[in-house]
């Protein structure tokens, strides 16, 4: 009688489903149904086991198990130690560097002929730049991507599953999306401004730079007080950065007005300072500017106030003399009339 022959999972018993056997009246495991069986011959003393298609999840410890007439015996002493890895091949994404924001641009995910061979690829894209894209264009090897601004420094991945294998191997790359302006921002120095801009900006808080969004600025008339320090900062979003610059009346600023790229410092601002101000953002794809005129106000005259305590000093030494002249002339008045009467009283 042919001997059986089973492989089981440690762990399993021998009344639990094998992995493999050659027995047609016992079930084996769903998972390695079709992929795991024995290679040869049991009469010939050969109990070899193959598996196709190896899974990562088929990791594991396996020892076998002999059954003829009387005799069953499981051979724990031998076992088998499968570990299951990853191929070593990654698919590679190829398109165009660096990716232009709006313009629709093809990627292509490859994956080398020999680590695919004899086996179907299913292909998949994950990332942000995606997330908005039909889910049925995402399983195919090439993707039409139109990026967006936003889409600059995030991740896109590509995976490759061997069909029938269940590995799937991943390449991720970040993406480099050029794009021009998008908002000039500028920021102004809280200790510039006088009392009436907070009515202009409606967004001033106290020990805050203002924030002024540029493109709501054109025309815009800043009132600024006589001799303060002033400093603006512009800021513009885009990839790669974009050249600042900074005119005043249509003309270019001398670099000693400038600290840094973007910034604009005035130690003390003088009346002659008055005028529009430009900050241009100057980038390949586009350039957007942000005008505004600076009014210089004259700072208000110093107060030469009395205080209260010297307010309130004077009405009292003015009672104090009125009093004493009032004393003074009643006194002189009764000596008068007390001599008057006393000489004629004399008489």
């Amino acid at each position: 009688m042919e001997p059986f022959i089973y492989w089981f999972r440690e762990g399993d018993g021998p009344h639990s489903d094998p992995v493999a056997t050659n027995n047609p009246k016992r079930r084996v495991k769903m998972e390695t149904r079709g992929r795991f069986r024995l290679l040869r011959d049991p009469s010939d003393n050969d109990c070899s086991l193959s598996i196709r298609d190896a899974r990562m999840s088929d990791t594991g410890v396996y020892y076998f198990r002999v059954e003829r007439d009387d005799v069953k015996y499981s051979y724990r002493d031998k076992k088998l130690n499968l570990q299951v890895t990853a191929p070593p091949w990654k698919p590679y994404i190829l398109f165009p560097e660096p990716l232009e924001a709006g313009r629709p641009t093809k990627l292509t995910c490859t994956l080398s002929l020999a680590s695919g061979e004899g086996h179907p690829l299913l292909f998949s894209w994950v990332g942000e730049a995606v997330d908005i894209m039909n889910p049925d264009t995402l399983h195919s090897s090439e993707l039409t991507l139109t990026p967006r601004p936003q889409d600059h420094g995030t991740n896109l991945t590509c995976g490759v599953t061997l069909q029938g294998s269940q590995v799937t191997l991943e390449t991720t790359v970040r993406l480099n999306v050029s794009y021009a302006p998008r908002l000039v921002t500028m920021r102004i120095s809280q200790e510039s401004l006088t009392d009436q801009l907070p009515f202009l900006l409606g967004a001033c808080k106290e020990h805050q730079d203002c924030c002024l969004i540029g493109l709501n600025l054109n025309g815009t008339s800043l009132p600024i007080l006589e001799g303060q320090f002033l400093r603006l900062v512009c800021v513009a979003d885009s990839n790669p950065p974009a050249m600042l610059s900074w005119l005043w009346e249509g003309k270019a600023l001398s670099p000693s007005h400038r600290s840094a790229p973007g910034v604009l410092e005035i130690p003390r601002v003088g009346v002659g300072d008055g005028g529009e101000v430009t900050c241009q953002a100057q980038h390949p794809l586009g350039s957007q500017q942000v005008s505004f005129s600076l009014s210089v106000q004259k700072s208000p005259p110093p107060c030469s106030c009395e205080t209260e305590e010297q307010q309130g000093s004077w009405p009292l030494v003015l009672t104090l003399i009125r009093g004493a002249l009032m004393g003074a002339g009643f006194l002189l008045t009764y000596g008068l009339t007390w001599t008057y009467y006393t000489r004629c009283g004399g008489h």
